[in-house]
């Protein structure tokens, strides 16, 4: 166990970490990033459904979706290899993209496939290659390198086609509840500015310039509030409320550059919300919104607060900021979701909420971990490791595969 410290170098707070409760088979993460080549990263894409009960993987032998809150694989298909999988809800129900290794798996054909039936259901087909697929319980979202287009998802009628700015990455982010359905994509190839569209009124809706640098990473809080986004640099990541573009937050991940590859803000429960991201560097950043609505309260009244403007000092504040090092091995791309946060009892007089939040990690090179991230009311944290296994060796429950 590490004792808790404050590491000048990045202005975070490193929260002490506990051993496993249970631990399978599993290589070490702090292993030499050279001992890893592209063959030890089978993982092409991964996804979690709406409400994060479910998540799923395509390699470059098919799909598999496992139970979330279990780790028990519940579908898998083995017909080749897959760049897109989005889940409506339950599994029932896919949208799928292959990777062009086999002739009838088209990065240009986006298939809505039945895993019940074994069926597909409906093909859309592109003159350019599918680069990411949203879907909720109204809408279908497909974003090609210079336009995306709106279904209705029942009916398959294009509502919309948005013409983008060059979007080789296919980043977007779309929100899943209906009240506030808004999707953001890149409004610039030269800074980052994002254009967030409604999806169900069909109009834009605003532009918010959020980074100097070309956007990586943007993400919606679940109920449509914020959006959050991070540059190319990677050391700031920012939170703008949608309603009116304003900035809410500024955090700083750390000094030096680091690629984000995911961010994920808790489920809106009614506590603060917690905004998770996950880097190049291998580590994992937690950013306890709540705190930070306090700490800045209490600096406004200081001299230091009446001079520095709230967007600089948040981001030089590392109260509210809680990172777990060598989570996911230095290189290896990786996608975090917040699965839920619980109120955790507490006899004390402060305002600030204690809570639990437990955080699954999805690794490119075929792992998933689940921690419990711990953060009590002196905004004190501990992460605990709670189980973790081989996303490739799982067994189905029967035993068998799809073909």
């Amino acid at each position: 166990m590490r004792g808790m410290i404050v590491d000048e170098r990045y202005g975070v707070v490193i929260s002490k970490i506990i051993s496993p409760r249970t631990s399978n088979t599993f290589p070490s993460m702090a292993a030499s990033s050279s001992s890893y080549s592209s063959a030890s990263n089978p993982i092409l894409c991964a996804s979690f459904n709406q409400d994060n009960s479910y998540f799923a993987i395509g390699t470059k032998d098919g799909i598999r979706i496992f139970d979330s809150s279990t780790g028990r694989l519940h579908y898998e298909r083995v017909i080749g290899a897959f760049v897109i999988v989005e889940m409506l809800f339950s599994y029932n129900l896919l949208a799928i993209v292959g990777a062009g290794e086999q002739a009838s798996l088209s990065p240009r054909r986006l298939c809505l496939f039945n895993t019940n039936t074994g069926i597909p259901l409906r093909e859309l087909t592109f003159l350019t290659s599918i680069l990411a697929v949203c879907v909720n319980r109204k809408r279908l979202i497909v974003v090609l390198q210079g336009q995306t287009f709106i279904y209705d998802i029942n009916s398959l009628i294009i509502l919309d086609t948005i013409d983008t700015v060059p979007n080789l990455k296919g980043l977007c982010a779309f929100s899943p509840c209906l009240d506030g359905c808004f999707l953001a994509l890149p409004a610039s190839t030269t800074n980052g500015s994002v254009l967030v569209y409604n999806v169900m009124d069909l109009h834009s809706h605003c532009e918010i310039d959020a980074h100097r640098s070309p956007l990586t990473a943007m993400v919606f809080s679940s109920n449509g509030m914020y959006i959050a986004t991070a540059s190319e640099q990677g050391t700031i990541i920012r939170v703008h409320s949608v309603s009116d573009a304003t900035k809410s937050y500024s955090f700083r991940r750390g000094t030096y550059p680091s690629t984000i590859y995911s961010l994920s803000f808790g489920p809106s429960t009614g506590l603060p919300d917690i905004l998770l991201a996950t880097s190049s560097s291998g580590s994992v950043h937690a950013f306890f919104l709540g705190y930070a609505i306090d700490q800045r309260s209490r600096r406004s009244n200081t001299l230091l607060g009446s001079i520095i403007p709230n967007s600089v000092s948040d981001a030089l504040d590392p109260a509210h900021h809680h990172v777990l090092h060598n989570a996911v091995q230095p290189g290896v791309k990786s996608y975090v979701v917040i699965r839920n946060v619980d109120k955790v009892a507490d006899t004390s007089a402060s305002e600030s909420p204690a809570c639990r939040a437990t955080v699954s990690i999805i690794t490119h090179n075929g792992y998933f971990l689940e921690y419990f991230l711990n953060i009590n009311h002196r905004n004190e944290s501990s992460w605990t490791l709670d189980r973790e296994f081989n996303l490739l060796t799982a067994i189905s429950e029967n035993g068998s595969t799809s073909s």
